[in-house]
């Protein structure tokens, strides 16, 4: 029995999610029984392409989901509903949006993977907006209204059709996390061609890793060319190795991000890259990239944000940091961003579910979903986006400095997190000019 079955039967009443996929045409009208309790909604993986004029009857509703279905324009009844806040349409074949479509009670807003080629003026009227996933459309500009959007913290614009980057989203006071590559104003990604490649027959996949929007993390067996294996009398090398699917993900396309984590190089707190995977343009054997498999006992530093935290990273109760295990991430973290911002990578996703670490402290910044490349030597827009990354880094450090472990107080450890706190609330400054760059925070980092 699905859930309309369910649904028909009177087993779900005073139900607060409901969820089908089953290939519908049609809106299951039946769903209006649920109107005084419904606040999650999920008719992914239909082929929906309009709602009823009556959908304004889920007045509860809250979160909305049509992933994966045929709508051409953003329906306009949605702005009816008062309590909706979250909606998504990833995956369909929008190519319009009307004026008044947009409520101003949107929160997070996900237009991924779809047909846009613009958006409405209306968009600057959402006052509530955080999170605005465009990745994946054909949009050739942005309208200047947007920058009304003072609440905005995190935007997907990757792969589409911009030729320049617009400047206000740089003032934004709360933007911190920004994806842009795969537009035509990008500079063009160039394969390292000092990275070796491997032939994927000398490889063996083990166990999966993890695995996100972007693609596979396996563990794996490397018969590796003996100048590339470190282990003595060691035919085989352990390693990691990333499998990238060829679907536009939320941040943009996988493709961009194995460009950037070869152009990421070497730093302490990044995973080595080994080698790319050897493929022909008329293979299917998928992109790849092969790691440096990392010790079991590093763990993921936070969990990523939930509905109702919409940007900001989530922890179990019991996570607590001493002041030491601070300094050190936040100067492992610092570090690593001032060695990418030097080679002309924002990496966009700077969370701390991005980052791995182990009981000592040490950090690992990972996933490259989300990077972009600028010119450094274009010193204006260059330092505004180094700035933008510095709230973020700001964000990472609130979230460890509110979770710091209760120690018994003495004038240095006081001292050390007031520099600490202050440091914070500088990376997150509204004006976004009065931020610190990544040098100087590493700077100031070392002299505590």
């Amino acid at each position: 029995m699905n859930a309309l079955e369910q649904l028909r039967a009177g087993q779900l009443v005073g139900s607060k999610r409901f969820q089908l996929a089953s290939g519908e045409t049609d809106f299951p009208r039946e769903i209006f029984d649920l109107a005084d309790s419904l606040e999650f909604l999920d008719l992914s993986n239909n082929n929906l392409s309009s709602l009823p004029d009556d959908f304004s009857q889920l007045q509860q509703l809250k979160i909305a989901f049509f992933n994966n279905n045929q709508f051409e324009s953003f329906p306009q009844v949605l702005a009816q509903c008062p309590q909706l806040s979250m909606v998504s349409f990833k995956g369909n074949q929008l190519s319009e949006i009307a004026p008044h479509a947009l409520s101003p009670n949107f929160r997070w807003l996900i237009l991924t993977n779809n047909q846009l080629t613009e958006l409405p003026s209306s968009i600057g009227q959402l006052s509530k907006l955080q999170k605005l996933m465009l990745a994946g459309n054909r949009l050739r500009s942005l309208p200047p209204e947007l920058a009304q959007c003072h609440n905005l913290e995190l935007i997907r614009i990757a792969a589409n059709q911009l030729t320049e980057l617009p400047t206000f989203l740089l003032k934004l006071p709360r933007l911190a996390w920004i994806a842009y590559a795969g537009n035509p104003f990008c500079p063009a990604a160039t394969d390292n061609a000092s990275l070796p490649k491997v032939d994927p027959a000398t490889l063996e996949l083990g166990e999966v890793l993890g695995q996100g929007a972007s693609g596979v993390i396996y563990q794996g067996q490397w018969t590796a060319p003996e100048h590339l294996n470190p282990l003595e009398n060691a035919p085989k090398r352990a390693v990691a190795i990333k499998k990238f699917k060829g679907d536009i993900t939320s941040d943009g396309s996988p493709l961009d991000e194995m460009h950037a984590c070869i152009a990421a190089g070497s730093h302490p707190n990044l995973v080595s890259v080994l080698a790319k995977l050897e493929t022909e343009a008329d293979s299917k054997e998928q992109a790849g990239l092969l790691f440096e498999l990392l010790a079991k006992d590093y763990q993921n530093l936070g969990g990523p944000p939930s509905l109702d935290s919409c940007t900001r990273d989530t922890y179990s109760n019991d996570t607590h940091f001493t002041l030491s295990q601070i300094l050190t991430i936040a100067q492992g973290i610092a570090s690593v961003v001032a060695h990418l911002h030097q080679r002309g990578i924002l990496h966009g996703d700077l969370y701390a579910h991005n980052i791995l670490i182990n009981p000592k402290g040490h950090s690992i910044l990972g996933d490259f979903g989300a990077a972009s490349f600028y010119d450094p030597s274009n010193t204006t827009p260059a330092t505004a986006l180094q700035q933008l990354e510095t709230r973020a880094y700001g964000c990472l450090l609130e979230d460890l400095l509110d979770r710091q472990t209760p120690a018994p107080s003495d004038p240095t450890t006081e001292q050390c997190t007031t520099s600490l706190r202050q440091l914070q609330q500088d990376c997150m400054a509204p004006t976004p000019e009065q931020r610190p760059l990544f040098n100087a925070i590493v700077q100031q980092l070392s002299n505590l």
